[in-house]
């Protein structure tokens, strides 16, 4: 189910642009995927619909972009939930001072993920320690969980 956020602000949205050139959520790659999270409570949430070049096998999406998803969504997601922890409205804000990179991400393939169909990428917040972020994830096609994931993202020094 689409939540809709068109009156949310996207966390990619926030990032200064000298850090926002990312393949994959970057706002300032004109070639990127320009993947959007939004915190909506205590998760995330980002939609993308592979188009058919992103093929495995006939009808699934190729297991590299489902990774690339996930990890871009995973470092929005820790900063999101960095600036929620820090009392940082994302509403009001033009930039975020919170930019947070992959140490170590943890990819498990449950279902084949179809292509064409709207997906879904989910995140809760694991814990916080420091510089260290420790979220969890999920990417689901018509409300089926096709994989799930963890990522350890580290906020990067001012």
């Amino acid at each position: 189910m689409h939540i809709n956020t068109k009156n949310l602000k996207a966390i990619q949205d926030l990032y200064p642009d000298e850090l926002a050139h990312c393949y994959g959520c970057g706002k300032s790659n004109p070639d990127g995927f320009h993947l959007k999270t939004y915190l909506i409570g205590n998760e995330t949430v980002a939609y993308f619909t592979p188009e058919s070049k992103y093929i495995a096998i006939p009808g699934s999406v190729y297991g590299g972009l489902l990774a690339s998803l996930l990890d871009c969504h995973g470092t929005g997601s820790a900063a999101a939930f960095v600036c929620k922890n820090e009392h940082i409205s994302l509403a009001d804000a033009k930039t975020i001072p919170v930019r947070c990179v992959t140490a170590s991400l943890k990819i498990d393939f449950k279902k084949p993920t179809p292509l064409g169909v709207e997906l879904e990428l989910k995140g809760k917040l694991r814990s916080i320690e420091g510089r260290k972020i420790w979220v969890d994830m999920t990417l689901a096609a018509d409300g089926v969980i096709c994989v799930t994931g963890e990522i350890l993202a580290i906020r990067l020094k001012d």
